[in-house]
């Protein structure tokens, strides 16, 4: 395992993160289960675990803090909010209001007393910057957590944010936490720039692209994985996109097998290679699929495998462009665009 300054804090993590959205209900894996993914990954090298509030509704920060009870000191703890928990129109967002109340409901869930990075998991274009920073910035002098982050968030808002905590002197975001993936590149040309200047760690997420790159989808094979079962649309290979998919995968497995590595391995390879990334969030829902993501913490792509991967997907290119997260809003209701 390789090990990373997480931006400038100083924090030492590994270049593969334990993901645990699969946790309880959304990937139906149990206590046990989890229990024992956390001891493979822990026993494997990784040092960082990363969930958030709406994980199945919170339990997926109840298993996590069953799991780590007695070793949450040789953790790198990290937890999300801000996205809807419940139908209350005000348990959701980046207001003061409800980061301090939900951060308590987070703290008594993982059963700890801080977490080490808490995020705001999206953007919430009905807050302001300084009110969200103003919180977060008195919940770390309170102690309940060590450092905060961003999530998805598009590079102008990142810009803005940094901006805001400089003027109104407050602490400022240390990480951004964006999806990366060999067939989803867009972050190569505005976010990655943006987090290199100013200095933040990047933990990725989705860097097997929902299953894409996990070797289990080939072309004649039919498309079986947990995720194609609940979001069918994204793996319809009569969809133009998927189709493009599709026909990248099959050359870059090509690339694997002649460089004799597994698609696992090409792909976080491919994401840890980048020198503004330093973890790629993996998120078994088994132990078989953490021992198979973990065979690949050490790969190293030559420069002649990376120059293959430009020119099947080349830099900066999302090849599902409409499943990005970080779309400004103005692009999605006409409204805004509009006086």
């Amino acid at each position: 395992m390789q090990y990373r300054t997480l931006g400038r804090t100083g924090v030492q993590v590994s270049s593969l993160a334990l993901g645990a959205m699969n946790f309880g209900e959304i990937g139906r894996t149990t206590q046990d289960e989890a229990t024992a993914i956390v001891d493979a990954a822990l026993e494997g090298g990784i040092n960082i675990i990363d969930t958030a509030d709406m994980y199945s509704g919170g339990e997926s920060e109840e298993m996590v803090g069953k799991a780590i009870a007695g070793r949450r000191d040789d953790i790198v703890l990290a937890t999300k909010a801000s996205m809807p928990m419940g139908d209350e129109r005000n348990h959701q967002g980046g207001s003061r209001r409800w980061l301090v109340t939900e951060l308590d409901n987070s703290l008594r869930r993982l059963g700890v007393d801080h977490v080490d990075l808490y995020q705001i998991h999206r953007w919430d274009p009905s807050t302001s910057d300084e009110e969200t920073l103003s919180a977060l910035t008195d919940l770390q002098r309170a102690g309940k957590i060590r450092y905060f982050g961003s999530s998805t968030f598009p590079a102008y808002r990142l810009v803005q944010a940094q901006w805001a905590a400089r003027e109104y002197h407050l602490s400022r975001y240390v990480t951004e936490q964006p999806s990366y993936s060999i067939l989803q590149r867009g972050i190569e040309t505005h976010v990655l720039p943006v987090t290199e200047q100013y200095g933040l760690g990047v933990l990725v997420w989705s860097p097997l692209a929902s299953g894409w790159l996990s070797g289990a989808i080939r072309e004649g094979q039919e498309i079986t994985t947990s995720r194609s079962a609940f979001m069918p649309e994204r793996f319809d290979t009569a969809v133009p996109s998927n189709r493009a998919r599709l026909d990248a995968v099959e050359r870059l497995a090509e690339v694997a097998g002649e460089a004799g590595l597994t698609m696992i391995q090409l792909a976080l390879g491919f994401v840890t290679a980048h020198p503004a990334v330093t973890s790629a969030l993996i998120g078994p829902r088994t132990p078989d699929h953490l021992h198979a993501q973990l065979a690949a913490a050490d790969t190293v792509l030559s420069a002649d495998v990376l120059d293959a991967i430009d020119t099947i997907v080349a830099p900066g290119t999302d090849l599902a462009a409409h499943e990005k997260y970080d779309t400004p809003p103005a692009l999605l209701d006409p409204s805004l665009r509009r006086r």
